[in-house]
């Protein structure tokens, strides 16, 4: 088993699964005692403008960068997320991919927990991806 135990979240990737290192998260976050912050699922919109991009890889960078907007709020880094969770509307590999494509740039080596979700639809029509975060608080 795999396991990074340096912060007070630590992962695991037990030898009989498959080993979720090769793509940057990890099948198991195991939290510290502490408080634990959850955030709403993000979506491509920000603070200057309602309009949202047409492509998921552009919508899921705008999430992305909301998630870390949030993570500077709270005081936390990558290290401190636990999980990801992470909806796609009509998914399929290549859109997981497209999705969680700037997550790896976000959690960098804190490879936190994830699932991705296919779903049929979101708040509005023209919303692709959604993102949820919950994190440590350090």
């Amino acid at each position: 088993m795999k396991t990074n135990t340096a912060a007070p979240v630590s992962r695991r990737n037990p030898a009989a699964m498959w080993d979720m290192t090769s793509v940057g998260f990890s099948h198991i976050s195991v939290v510290e005692p502490g408080r634990l912050a959850f955030l709403s699922g993000q979506i491509a919109t920000t603070l200057d403008s309602a309009d949202v991009p047409d492509d998921l890889a552009s919508q899921a960078r705008l999430a992305t960068a909301n998630l870390a907007t949030a993570l500077k709020e709270l005081k936390a880094s990558a290290q401190d997320i636990v999980m990801l969770r992470v909806y796609v509307v009509n998914a399929d590999r290549e859109k997981f991919q497209q999705a969680v494509a700037p997550l790896r740039q976000l959690v960098g080596d804190a490879m936190p927990s994830i699932t991705t979700v296919g779903v049929q639809a979101l708040y509005m029509p023209e919303i692709k991806v959604e993102i949820e975060m919950t994190v440590r608080l350090p």
